[in-house]
């Protein structure tokens, strides 16, 4: 390949590469639902930076080296504020969330590695009938309260006033309020798990996933409650735009008082944070990923201030 043409195709992908960081918000859905698989794996686009900069290097010509560099300050912009530990205290309690996954046979440890951080409030999704039993006597002991509808559940050391199922018009419950009292104040608490998503010929297949966060959003919306945590697995990254009817209205406690990434899933090679814990009306102070269970997810944790 000539030297102007090598040059040419360093810059054509550079300047691609740029335009989806920057512009990935106009990429369409119509066809394979590719602006939601792109915004899902969005940080990952990254790793094409140091590749770029080197070819454009090789060839030493100053505006391939130039247009190399733009993809990387529109990334920096992009991420850089997710780098420095935004954590500022302990806070007033503290949550933990865990798609425990219904194939997991090891409940104990499992439990024993949540119960290490000594959260107030823990969430569950993926439970199964069989592993309920089992949970309950993992955490009974150190809960008096709990809450459980369908595969996901909440145990809590504060006090639960009132719980219902939010519909998301499956046919079996996955999603649920229970409204916390905490030091007196009553907290709304959203457990879900939203339908999974696939990556196959058909491209991004999300129809299912993004309907139940419409459903979710809406009951969220016409929450009553000013302090709203929502937590569990909703099969999608907080860039994802199928989720907005939730995260328009919600903050990542991860994204205002974490440190990098925060990626949970899957577990071994965690490439995506799809496990999420949100709020309104509270002040997130800090969040963290835990260290992998017997789960293909990894647990999150987040405290918060009333």
């Amino acid at each position: 390949m000539g030297a102007k043409v090598f040059s040419a195709a360093v810059i054509a992908c550079s300047l691609l590469l740029a335009a989806i960081l920057l512009l990935h918000r106009f990429i369409p859905n119509r066809w394979l639902n590719l602006g939601s698989l792109i915004e899902t794996f969005l940080p990952w686009f990254g790793l094409a930076v140091p590749v770029l900069v080197v070819l454009a290097a090789i060839r030493r010509r100053p505006l391939a080296i130039a247009c190399s560099l733009l993809p990387a300050l529109v990334w920096f912009q992009m991420y850089a504020g997710l780098i420095p530990d935004k954590h500022v205290g302990d806070g007033d309690f503290r949550v933990v969330a865990h798609n425990v996954n219904a194939e997991n046979a090891d409940t104990e440890a499992t439990a024993a590695s949540l119960l290490d951080s000594d959260p107030d409030v823990i969430v569950l999704v993926e439970i199964t009938e069989e592993q309920r039993a089992a949970w309950d006597e993992a955490l009974a002991d150190r809960y008096e309260y709990s809450v459980a509808y369908g595969t996901v559940a909440l145990w809590s050391s504060y006090p639960v006033a009132a719980s219902n199922e939010v519909d998301l018009n499956l046919g079996w419950a996955r999603a649920f309020r229970a409204e916390v009292d905490i030091e007196g104040e009553p907290v709304a608490f959203y457990v879900a798990h939203l339908l999974s998503v696939r990556v196959n010929t058909e491209g991004f297949t999300s129809e299912q996933r993004n309907e139940t966060a419409r459903l979710l959003g809406e009951a969220i919306a016409d929450e009553r409650l000013d302090r709203v945590v929502l937590a569990g697995d909703l099969n999608g990254t907080v860039q994802d735009r199928s989720l907005a009817p939730i995260t328009y209205q919600l903050e990542s406690a991860h994204a205002s008082a974490g440190k990098g990434f925060g990626f949970t899933w899957p577990a071994d090679t965690p490439m995506a944070r799809i496990d999420q814990v949100l709020y309104r009306g509270l002040d997130a102070t800090g969040s963290e990923v835990m260290g992998a269970t017997a789960s293909d997810h990894r647990p999150v944790l987040a405290d918060f201030s009333l």
